[in-house]
């Protein structure tokens, strides 16, 4: 064999010789992702404590009457109203989860498994859009019911997906013909 072909054979990877120092890169990685989740984790407890005026969520009446609409999807969580990246954490309301609406003539009932469950009373109500985003989520122009209403002396902004998207048109009109019939009622 010619001397080039022997070189060639006998390429291959250096051994690691020192596992002292990959081991303490990976070690410092680990302690740096750690280090960075704690302190998103602190981020998201601080958040809840500036926002610890808002009262405790309502629960839903014991007779709300019978179901105008339903509706299985996801929660994608709350926000300031008209401030979409202003997330609302208190009281659970930040985080994301399965959901099951149901409008009632007493309000909108939020039932979502695996996280604390709410009720939005019709007076409550103020507002029913087709948006496109809101706090982390962003769909197509009419992907997202967004729900306005308020509670503690606060609007805020929840942002609902059906599964079944065609029926978000139908949510927004029955909310808005609710609240403009509460408003028309109060009126008198």
């Amino acid at each position: 064999m010619t001397p080039e072909i022997l070189l060639a054979a006998d390429r291959k990877s250096a051994e690691v010789t020192d596992w002292a120092a990959r081991v303490g890169w990976v070690v410092g990685l680990l302690l740096f992702v750690a280090l960075v989740y704690w302190l998103m984790r602190e981020g998201w407890k601080w958040r809840g404590t500036l926002q610890g005026d808002l009262p405790e969520l309502p629960a839903a009446p014991s007779a709300p009457g019978a179901a105008r609409l339903t509706m299985t999807g996801r929660y994608h969580g709350s926000t300031t109203a008209g401030q979409w990246l202003d997330r609302i954490v208190a009281h659970g309301l930040g985080t994301r989860s399965r959901v099951e609406l149901t409008l009632t003539d007493a309000g909108l009932d939020v039932v979502r498994p695996g996280a604390s469950d709410f009720f939005i009373p019709v007076g409550a109500l103020r507002e029913a859009v087709l948006g496109k985003g809101i706090a982390g989520k962003v769909l197509t122009e009419g992907g997202l019911l967004v729900v306005t209403w308020e509670h503690g002396g606060r609007l805020i902004d929840s942002g609902f997906r059906s599964d079944h998207a065609a029926e978000h048109g139908a949510w927004v009109d029955a909310i808005n013909s609710m609240i403009n019939k509460s408003e028309t009622e109060g009126a008198r």
